[in-house]
């Protein structure tokens, strides 16, 4: 089925281990595109996009069709993608006639996509296959990252996957990131040197102390509700908190200033990829005025998961990484 769409129906050899390690999987490779698909579906782009999903119920869709599919995010365009039916139905309701429910999203995140026709290959965007993953497959020892390794603002103009937009996955709410410094990569590497094995846990405690003092200055500005995206001390299987300084209000339910969704802990990047999306959507439906989102390590899921968060964020907030310790 993937030869019928293909340029002279041939697969560049620089897939080959890639489709034999990662497909079906979270992971799109960009093709030569064949006269067979419109420019409807590449916006007049010379490649697409393929991936081959793992999930039952889509390959069966796509069985059944016998024809490749042409699918879009089922998302408003700019917004979190959805990882639960809810979310489709919120955002696209009356705009489409039906919503097949899979369950939740494995990944939670969308999946890798990888240029292989540039030399050398390129991750155009971070997703469900890491990094380090794709570097022990044959023939992408020297692939780089887009926008760590290289730019193109040709590119950045006509995009050649979703995703590549300077601002993407925004919920209604202004986002903020407050950045995870690792201590072994400052000026103050002596003193984190004497920091105990949990130094991940002071960071992130440091960056929770710096949400507080940001919420306490947006207050001034008659800011009133906002939410915090946890990556500390925290399960993804939590239930979501509520804090506030306030008595109970007359309808016997806490005057909520502050929410609190926990993605997991930062040293779990695949968890807390799984819970991004949800958890952006979710402060959302809370009507808070600002979400703070604690950073995580760019590294393994956290570096698709830290895309997705600066792709989202109005602004960046950081403390030097001495105040974590």
């Amino acid at each position: 089925m993937l030869r019928s769409i293909l340029k002279d129906k041939k697969i560049p050899e620089v897939y080959s281990d890639l489709i034999r390690t990662y497909w079906p999987g979270p992971l799109t490779l960009l093709f030569p595109r064949s006269n067979l698909i419109p420019d409807e579906i590449t916006c007049g782009q010379p490649t697409v996009a393929v991936r081959f999903p793992s999930h039952p119920i889509t390959r069966a869709l796509i069985s059944a069709c016998d024809t490749p599919l042409a699918a879009p995010s089922a998302n408003s365009s700019g917004k979190p993608s959805p990882t639960m039916a809810s979310h489709v139905m919120h955002d696209l309701q009356g705009k489409i006639p039906m919503v097949i429910d899979g369950g939740q999203c494995s990944f939670g995140i969308e999946s890798t996509v990888v240029d292989g026709l540039r030399t050398p290959p390129a991750i155009l965007r971070p997703g469900g296959v890491t990094y380090e993953q794709i570097r022990q497959v044959k023939g992408m020892e020297n692939v780089q990252i887009y926008k760590k390794h290289f730019t193109d603002a040709a590119m950045e103009q006509a995009p050649t996957t979703p995703g590549m937009k300077y601002r993407h996955y925004s919920p209604e709410a202004e986002v903020v990131l407050v950045e995870y410094i690792s201590p072994e990569n400052s000026s103050f590497s002596s003193a984190a040197s004497s920091a105990s094995s949990s130094s991940c846990g002071n960071a992130t405690t440091g960056q929770y102390s710096l949400i507080l003092k940001e919420i306490e200055k947006l207050k001034k500005e008659g800011k009133k509700r906002f939410g915090i995206l946890r990556t500390s001390f925290t399960s993804p299987t939590a239930t979501p908190s509520a804090t506030s300084n306030n008595q109970m209000n007359g309808n016997g339910s806490a005057d909520q200033d502050i929410i609190e969704f926990p993605l997991g802990q930062g040293s779990k990047p695949d968890d807390v990829a799984r819970e991004l999306f949800r958890g952006l959507r979710f402060l959302d439906t809370q009507n808070v005025d600002c979400i703070f989102v604690e950073g995580i390590s760019e590294e393994e899921e956290g570096l698709a998961v830290m895309n997705r968060v600066r792709k989202a964020a109005s602004r960046t907030i950081s403390s030097d990484p001495v105040e974590f310790l």
